[in-house]
């Protein structure tokens, strides 16, 4: 479909047309996943036809780039949290490569796309945030920050005594006296908490790569997702690839006409409430953040319906990107539930915990525990039973030679890429000997805590839970959550330390980390150069994160009067913290026992699996039904923008500038809005820094 109209392949039949029609075939979704192969790439087709499509990434220029990012970006993305409560996120990805880029080509060394790309993975996991609600960023070093000023917090008095040595030392000990990590007391015994958050780092790393590829393996080569917004960092990073040469061609000017609107409203939804609070004291926002709450003017014929609108320009743009008929289910969905259902909800007794005055955060927050959390537990659990029999199916396909083309086989992989069909066995098995390394470490840890508890969440619930995950990133660019599960399970269990809320639990999500492999192979990088990078990072920011927090927390209390976002609302996090880490004791509180309702996820499960059936009978696109999935607890104010743009993009763009010409387009210039925006945010944030750095001197 190098010439085609993306948008005939819609209503195409299988290509094993022949054959009775599977259950699990979807036209959209190849069509998707042929779109994003095209956009990422000036020649269409799959890799391996190409003998250079893949190339290393790991080289002088990237190992460069990641010592920039830890000398320069981490200690600004740290210093950010604790003033203001973000992290650099983009801004450090986007200004490290177009810098990078800039000197390179002005060296007369260009960036390749490989090595741009990685230097944009680099930046992604050196500026990473540890604990958004709490701003901290700079590593995993950053836990520990958090876990000295609760254990002195008032609000852990009561618990101090019993949170344990792997966490932090008590209150009185000379490390946290002194304020510093170069002390005995971090380090014993057996390591003491700075050993343990290392060696279940290393363990974590050694588990989420191959669980990565796995689910990679499974989701884009066996079921051929498209992972629709992957194409945004390959797109970007081409753009940029091509400006370093001599040559620039369509990618650089769309990117470019990307980074301009960026700019513009970066200004507007990012400088200037950083400028007004810098200068004034009291930010001003001319574009509501995170959105608009109408929910005092509808609560009276619209109650517990979480009613707002985001201002963000960027998921008008993701519009652009996202599969129409995904954005239309998520919309629908997202109105029909939340902005009908929840009234109905609400009459009917089911939302008791929502009030009339409640703002829209609140609402979540209510209804979630209500009725929603357990509602998204059945629909994923459907996602799930869904995903298992395709995969299988595939595989089965496969093995007896119905896909002509040879895709869809373990045993087939792009040539070059970097991994054998021998290689899913070995990651298979790293991840199994890290997870159950993993157990081993918690179980030394909690010795009395129930050890089958801790193989379900490693051997059981992580691969299941990563699945589904994986599947939605695949589907929809958009991950699922099981909100209060780790909570449930330790109430339900009976074990009543304290000590388990600050274990390293064997309880993770690796979905996302297939959109990382596709991303990866969009770009044509090289799987090995992932591994090396990874290699570099790691010590990095360990180390980095360590010595920067040392310096930053020896100076100055933290938190303290200059870091006015953690004076802020570090407090009301530690309450909330707190009241978590008791649930658990016999007087502790049990709110989280009501919110787990088998009866509304069986009922999830059902409902969604009667409306797979009805729309794949009436041979509506598949990607609606996953949309529908997701938006299913998403803010109608979140989703209608996305709509807004999906309908701009469709029945405007596509009719002046051609569907092929536009969908090629489009991740182009959000990958360059997101560099705009990402420009204005540091350029903020210099200011930031520059004005706290000013102190007013006593003489």
């Amino acid at each position: 479909m190098a010439n085609g109209d993306v948008a005939d392949e819609f209503n195409k039949k299988p290509a094993n047309s022949g054959d009775p029609e599977h259950f699990e075939e979807s036209p959209d979704i190849e069509a998707a996943r042929d779109q994003v192969d095209e956009a990422s790439d000036e020649t269409t087709g799959y890799a391996e036809t190409e003998d250079a499509g893949f190339q290393e990434g790991f080289t002088i220029k990237s190992f460069l780039g990641a010592l920039f990012v830890a000398l320069i970006m981490m200690p600004g993305a740290i210093y950010l949290g604790l003033v203001a409560g973000q992290g650099l996120g983009a801004a450090a990805q986007w200004v490290t490569i177009v810098l990078f880029a800039e000197v390179a080509r002005r060296s007369f060394l260009p960036l390749s796309r490989q090595e741009i790309f990685l230097l944009y993975y680099i930046a992604g996991g050196l500026a990473y945030v540890a604990l958004g609600d709490r701003g901290i960023s700079g590593g995993p070093m950053g836990h520990l920050i958090w876990n000295q000023y609760f254990i002195q917090s008032p609000q852990a008095a009561s618990i101090a005594r019993e949170i344990p040595w792997f966490a932090t030392p008590q209150p009185e000990a000379a490390g946290i006296v002194q304020r510093t990590f170069f002390h005995r007391d971090w380090w014993t015994p057996n390591g003491g908490a700075i050993g343990v958050l290392i060696l279940t780092q290393i363990l974590e790393r050694v588990s989420w790569i191959p669980a990565g590829y796995i689910l990679f393996r499974a989701t884009s080569d066996i079921e051929r997702l498209p992972f629709p917004l992957a194409s945004v960092a390959a797109s970007g990073a081409t753009a940029l690839a091509e400006a370093s040469s001599k040559e620039e061609s369509w990618r650089w000017r769309v990117f470019s006409t990307g980074t301009t609107i960026g700019l513009i409203f970066g200004a507007f939804y990012i400088a200037i409430p950083v400028f007004t609070g810098t200068v004034f004291g009291t930010a001003i926002t001319l574009i509501p953040i995170p959105f608009a709450d109408f929910m005092k003017s509808t609560e009276q014929f619209m109650p517990a319906a979480p009613v707002n609108l985001s201002g963000d320009l960027g998921k008008v743009l993701i519009g652009f990107v996202l599969p129409f008929s995904l954005v239309v289910g998520t919309t629908i969905s997202s109105i029909v539930c939340q902005w009908i259902g929840n009234p109905i909800l609400y009459h009917a007794g089911l939302l008791p915990k929502w009030h009339p005055g409640m703002e829209s955060i609140s609402t979540r927050i209510a209804t979630n525990f209500d009725f929603w959390m357990s509602a998204g537990i059945g629909i994923q659990i459907a996602i799930a039973i869904l995903g298992i029999y395709m995969v299988v199916k595939a595989t089965v396909d496969a093995a007896r030679g119905k896909n002509k083309d040879g895709r869809g086989a373990w045993n087939v992989v792009p040539k070059g890429r970097g991994d054998t069909p021998a290689t899913v066995k070995w990651a298979a098995m790293v991840w199994f000997g890290a997870t159950i390394a993993y157990i081993a470490t918690t179980h030394w840890l909690l010795p009395t805590f129930p050890l089958w508890l801790l193989v379900v969440y490693g051997l059981v619930w992580t691969p299941i839970n990563s699945f589904i995950a994986a599947r939605m990133f695949g589907l929809t660019s958009q991950g699922v959550n099981f909100p209060f599960l780790k909570e449930l399970t330790v109430m339900k269990s009976g074990y009543q330390g304290v000590d388990v809320w600050f274990a390293p639990l064997p309880l993770h999500d690796y979905g996302h980390f297939a959109q990382s492999f596709r991303e990866v192979e969009l770009t044509k990088t090289k799987f090995t150069s992932i591994i090396k990078a990874e290699l570099l990072m790691f010590p990095l920011i360990l180390i980095g994160g360590l010595l920067y927090w040392q310096f930053i927390w020896h100076t100055s209390p933290i938190p303290s009067a200059q870091y006015p976002f953690a004076q802020k609302l570090w407090p009301i996090t530690a309450t909330n913290q707190a009241i978590f880490n008791q649930i658990n004791k016999p007087d502790g509180a049990t709110f989280v026992l009501t919110a787990f309702k088998p009866a509304i996820i069986v009922g999830g499960s059902v409902a969604a699996l009667a409306l797979y059936g009805i729309m794949f009978a009436a041979k509506a696109p598949v990607l609606a039904f996953y949309g529908a999935a997701g938006g299913a607890n998403a803010f109608p104010g979140d989703t209608i923008p996305m709509l807004f743009g999906a309908c701009l993009s469709k029945f405007y763009f596509e009719k002046r500038f051609g569907t092929h010409k536009w969908r090629d387009y489009a991740p182009v210039l959000l990958a360059g809005f997101a560099c705009g925006t990402g420009l204005v945010s540091m350029a903020a944030i210099a200011l930031a820094l520059i004005s706290k750095a000013v102190q007013p001197l006593p003489f």
